[in-house]
């Protein structure tokens, strides 16, 4: 596991590089990607949902769509405006620049999006982040938690960051959904 969590720097960086660093918008990865995590939320509709590490806000448009009111959270400026003219079309959804597990918002949420997030994450901040999602997750509330799952170099594979946020969240959340495949692992707990 990642000792610790790469900082804001690192991500702004990369954005600096590229204005897309992970070919969000043109990967058959992605797209798979997206598609299986809209699939596997249990509800049609939440009525507030929370996206950390929104990025472009390509998985963000369509969250939105099954929504009423989102918050999608990016620590990188370039990114957020990327985002912003993404969703313009889409006023319940709301953009903000935070570092979590550092910077949190208020409030609680029926839907905790979490996709290639947890493995960015020192061991910590991964024990941190599952405190502050038991902790605005509604009762009965979904968080969906999505990553690659091949080895990033000085990072934890996407198995390794899930299994340490499952077993933080403890007997607070349970999973009802657990799938691999040879790309990327994604699981649904469930708020008890």
């Amino acid at each position: 596991m990642r000792q610790d969590t790469l900082g804001r720097g690192h991500f702004e960086a990369l954005y600096a590089a590229r204005p897309d660093p992970w070919r969000l918008a043109t990967s058959d990865y992605e797209r798979a990607k997206y598609a299986a995590t809209l699939a596997a939320l249990p509800r049609p509709r939440y009525a507030r949902g929370f996206e950390v590490g929104c990025a472009l806000g390509i998985l963000t448009a369509e969250l939105g769509r099954r929504c009423d009111d989102l918050l999608a959270v990016e620590p990188v400026e370039a990114a957020l405006r990327q985002a912003a003219a993404r969703l313009a079309d889409q006023p319940h959804v709301r953009l903000a620049p935070l570092f979590v597990p550092g910077e949190w918002p208020g409030g609680s949420f029926d839907l905790i999006v979490l996709s290639e997030v947890v493995d960015y994450l020192g061991a910590d901040d991964v024990v941190a982040l599952a405190g502050r999602v038991v902790g605005s997750l509604e009762p009965g509330g979904d968080v969906v938690l999505v990553h690659w799952v091949g080895k990033k170099r000085g990072a934890p594979s996407g198995d390794e960051a899930s299994d340490r946020f499952v077993a933080a969240a403890g007997g607070a959340a349970a999973v009802l959904r657990a799938e691999r495949n040879a790309d990327y692992r994604l699981d649904v707990l469930r708020r008890r």
